[in-house]
């Protein structure tokens, strides 16, 4: 259809360098033809146009004091996409890989994940250039305050509620916190992924791991299928990757892999969640620390994985959870997974798959999760955290888990109803987007041309 790649090229024209911006939106345009061309109001009001282009983009320098007296400069972002069904909900990344291409990726999904939720919030994603690794607490500290001094006049707890992602945990929400506090004069919900004991919500730190894996089970459960007693590979090694496997032992299946930027464990006997925990939360180590303490199982690092190929999607499974970071898994990889027997995958990064593997994932019509769906649970909680704020009340680990289990169900449901309303009922990257699309195009249309 030209209209869709006449948007693309727009988007190429106006937003240079932006190759994962560009993916997204294609992955999601293209997903959008069937409902375009049965409902024409969306390109009469020109929904497409309108959605692609941020709301707001905020970009700032942040200077702050490392621990020998100098001066380091990074860039900081926040991308407010679009506000249809709510505040602004999206979380911040600190990693080196930060620029504004990854960043309005990750806005623009966060738009139609965030509606999949059937939540009232709205897309946005923020984050900075700055690398927490190798920095003393105290240096993390001075960045988040420096960085907290320019974004908290953008943000509050009803206009936009940043939350943390890959670089920013619980420690660095801390720290923003209490300088938002400060210059605001305000103690309101503004950050989620807070400490418990001043206003975070129990389970949110499992929530995106806890919620892939609930994903997973609905898919399967479709098709008389079950984790239980099943061998899965599990990509990353952070908060995701963690509480994914911790998930995938509740339901009874059997995770033999971890990664992370230097190389992948496999562990056949199953890994050793604890030691992992403490290997990364913890001591803050490599993964190569694991094999000491558990020398039956294997270390490979990524200088020895095959050419073109991820290590941890070359082992036999039954289902694989990509949770590391976006476009870890290409063409290559689908191949390895489906020839190694795997029926069934659940994406907990922000698009981990490229454009060529989602394109396989949907032909061979196995369980495919992607990441818009799969991985909501945790803005999913966040926004549970906002409720849990908004009326200063705090609800139990088994209340919220079971909110989350619904929401993760619903999401599901929501996409295969919506993928079989357009004749194809395996294809839950077009239910997904269609869902996900319509709602906020709607709300889009029925709050005027703002």
């Amino acid at each position: 259809m030209p209209y869709v790649k006449e948007v693309l090229d727009y988007l190429k024209r106006t937003s240079p360098a932006q190759n994962e911006f560009y993916q997204a939106a294609e992955e999601v345009l293209e997903s959008l033809r069937p409902l375009i061309l049965q409902y024409p109001k969306y390109a009469k009001h020109k929904i497409i146009e309108r959605i692609v282009e941020p709301e707001r983009q905020i970009l700032f320098r942040v200077n702050w004091l490392d621990d020998k007296g100098e001066i380091q400069v990074n860039k900081g972002y926040r991308i407010e996409f679009n506000s249809a069904l709510g505040p602004y909900k999206g979380g911040l990344r600190f990693h080196p890989s930060v620029n504004a291409g990854v960043i309005k990726f990750l806005g623009f999904e966060q738009i139609f994940k965030n509606s999949l939720t059937a939540l009232q919030i709205g897309g946005a994603k923020g984050g900075s250039d700055f690398d927490p690794k190798g920095k003393s607490d105290n240096e993390i500290m001075k960045f988040c305050q420096a960085f907290m001094s320019e974004l908290f006049r953008h943000i509050g707890a009803n206009t936009d509620v940043p939350a943390g992602d890959i670089g920013v945990g619980a420690r660095e929400i801390g720290y923003m916190f209490g300088m938002y506090k400060k210059l605001s004069n305000r103690y309101e919900g503004v950050l989620t992924g807070k400490s418990l004991k001043w206003g975070g919500s129990l389970v949110r730190t499992e929530a995106t791991g806890y919620g892939v894996v609930y994903f997973a089970k609905y898919m399967l459960e479709d098709r008389g299928e079950s984790l239980e007693g099943k061998k899965c590979v599990v990509s990353g090694s952070g908060n995701v990757a963690i509480h994914t496997i911790e998930k995938l032992y509740h339901l009874g299946a059997l995770p033999v892999t971890c990664s992370d930027s230097n190389g992948m464990i496999y562990d056949e006997e199953g890994v050793d969640l604890e030691l992992l925990k403490e290997l990364k939360e913890v001591r803050r180590e490599r993964l190569s620390e694991y094999v000491k303490a558990r020398p039956n199982a294997k270390y490979t690092p990524i200088e020895e994985y095959s050419h073109g190929c991820n290590a941890v999607y070359n082992i036999q499974c039954f289902a694989a959870f990509p949770c590391a970071t976006q476009n870890e898994l290409n063409l290559n990889d689908v191949k390895n997974l489906l020839k190694n027997g795997c029926v069934c995958v659940s994406e907990g990064a922000n698009m981990p798959s490229t454009l060529e593997a989602v394109h396989l994932f949907v032909e061979s019509k196995i369980c495919y999760g992607p990441g818009k769906a799969a991985n909501a649970g945790g803005v999913a909680t966040s926004q549970l955290e906002m409720q849990q704020n908004a009326s200063m009340t705090s609800w139990s680990f088994e209340e919220v888990d079971a909110k989350l289990a619904q929401i993760m169900k619903n999401i599901y449901l929501n996409a295969s109803t919506t993928a079989a309303e357009f004749g194809e009922p395996t294809n839950l990257v077009l239910g997904a987007n269609i869902a996900g699309f319509r709602k906020v195009a709607d709300a889009m249309i029925e709050q005027g041309l703002v």
